[in-house]
């Protein structure tokens, strides 16, 4: 059952009724109660939506049940309805803490836009306490590999029957296709996740450090050690090795990385002594490791041993019915991020983000998020993405059309909350028509309401 935008309490049934019915026919679900008491019962501190109640009702009145709701979560919008002339109780409510009031005979309109107005304000609420609790776990990620194309699906079936298997995995995308995300997210959603996520970029260290780094040493090991050091893979014990860029790791460690992957053990860099390590490993690269190999330029014992599992990481210009649904993601997470409004994207502009080939992938599309959140619409206009368009011949074209067509409802339900009224305006469509489209491609409202 569809959970309701205005829970409105009011001991006149006939009251109720008309209340219900108008609000029915403005596409806001509502659910009417006699008295304060069985009105509460129905809110919880989730409670997505308004409290509309009368201020004259016997038993708790709509002052007090306003203190109830307060103590049990201040952000849920209360409005009241009092009696027409009763100034003294509108300030009163508005001291305690109501959103608003409104007064008998109110006017419908009013009252509808009144109630808009603060669901939208506690879908806001709701959306910056999952955000800030999302900012609290970044020193421990946690995230979320979004994607509805089959492409993205396919990465999550070859992934979620390995989760808890500890089977070595090669991720192989692009530069900025989300290889760093992916490795997080199984290591997180694996029985190994209570345990170290451990990543080195095998590109970017020293080719003299990266086998202390991996190994680590004992004092005096070499001129600079003058502690013990414990190396990458003795650090993810229990947990996981993320080994990113791994064609870039110099042959001479390939081959005592192979022996570490064989015989479970590490030896650190001026030690006699090998330490039993339990570790995953999960490395990432851009190139063809296999061709690599064939050339010599990579071992191929090593590439066998790494390549037990293989995801390809698709890049964003082939799954850009995807678009919409990642910025929008990552401008919520900026917008908490700088404590700044997010502003949801409107059709157009998200034909103009898909319109672009994002050399970047999803890099590129998450910078250009977070420019939007501090710059507003205009960092659309002054970007590529607006400018460049980019035409694939891989698809029919009435797959690409149904793809467009499908991207455009989903961002339009998307700024409109899942409110089939707000959409209807913004796409200018009848109410059947939206109605026949969305069932075409498998939308529902409710999975758009925050």
């Amino acid at each position: 059952m569809t959970e309701p935008s205005v829970i409105f309490v009011d001991d006149e049934p006939h009251i109720r009724q008309a209340i219900a019915q108008a609000l029915t026919l403005e596409d806001l679900p509502v659910a009417c109660f006699a008295d304060a008491e069985s009105g509460l019962a129905a809110i919880t501190p989730e409670y997505n939506g308004v409290v509309l109640c009368d201020y004259n009702m016997p038993g708790m009145d709509g002052l007090e049940m306003l203190c109830a709701i307060q103590a049990m979560d201040e952000t849920i919008p209360v409005i009241i309805l009092t009696g027409q002339g009763d100034i003294s109780t509108a300030v009163s409510a508005m001291q305690q803490g109501a959103y608003d009031f409104i007064e008998k005979p109110f006017n419908h309109d009013e009252l509808v836009e009144l109630l808009r107005h603060a669901i939208e304000k506690r879908h806001l609420a709701l959306e910056n306490r999952r955000l800030k609790a999302q900012l609290r776990h970044l020193a421990k990620p946690g995230p979320r590999i979004l994607g509805d194309t089959p492409s993205m699906k396919k990465v999550m079936d070859t992934i979620t029957p390995i989760l808890d298997i500890s089977a070595n995995t090669l991720l192989y995308g692009e530069t900025g296709s989300g290889k760093d995300a992916l490795a997080r997210y199984i290591h997180e959603n694996s029985t190994r996740g209570a345990h170290n996520f451990v990543a080195i970029n095998c590109g970017a260290v020293p080719e003299n450090l990266i086998e202390s780094e991996l190994f680590g040493h004992e004092a005096g090991a070499f001129t600079g050690a003058d502690k013990r050091r414990i190396g990458k893979v003795e650090h993810a014990h229990l947990g996981t090795l993320f080994l990113d860029e791994v064609e870039s790791m110099p042959m001479p460690l390939q081959i005592k990385l192979l022996r570490v992957l064989e015989e479970q053990k590490v030896e650190r860099l001026g030690s006699n002594q090998v330490q039993d390590v339990d570790v995953r490993i999960i490395a990432a690269t851009k190139s063809d490791l296999k061709a690599l190999s064939d050339e010599g330029r990579f071992r191929a014992d090593l590439y066998y041993r790494l390549n037990v599992v293989k995801v390809d990481i698709p890049p964003l210009r082939e799954r850009k019915e995807d678009i919409p649904m990642l910025f929008h993601h990552f401008v919520l997470i900026a917008a908490a991020r700088y404590d700044r409004e997010s502003i949801p994207l409107d059709a157009s502009q998200a034909v103009s983000l898909m319109h672009h080939s994002w050399p970047g992938n999803v890099r590129e599309l998450r910078n250009l998020a977070e420019r939007y959140v501090l710059l507003g619409p205009a960092a659309l206009d002054d970007s590529e993405p607006v400018a460049k368009a980019d035409v694939s011949g891989r698809r029919t074209l009435m797959e690409m059309m149904d793809s467009f067509e499908h991207s455009v409802l989903t961002s339009a339900l998307n700024a409109c909350h899942g409110s089939i009224k707000d959409t209807m305006v913004q796409l200018g469509v009848a109410r059947k028509t939206l109605y026949d489209k969305m069932k075409k491609h498998g939308l529902d409202k409710a999975q758009f309401k925050d």
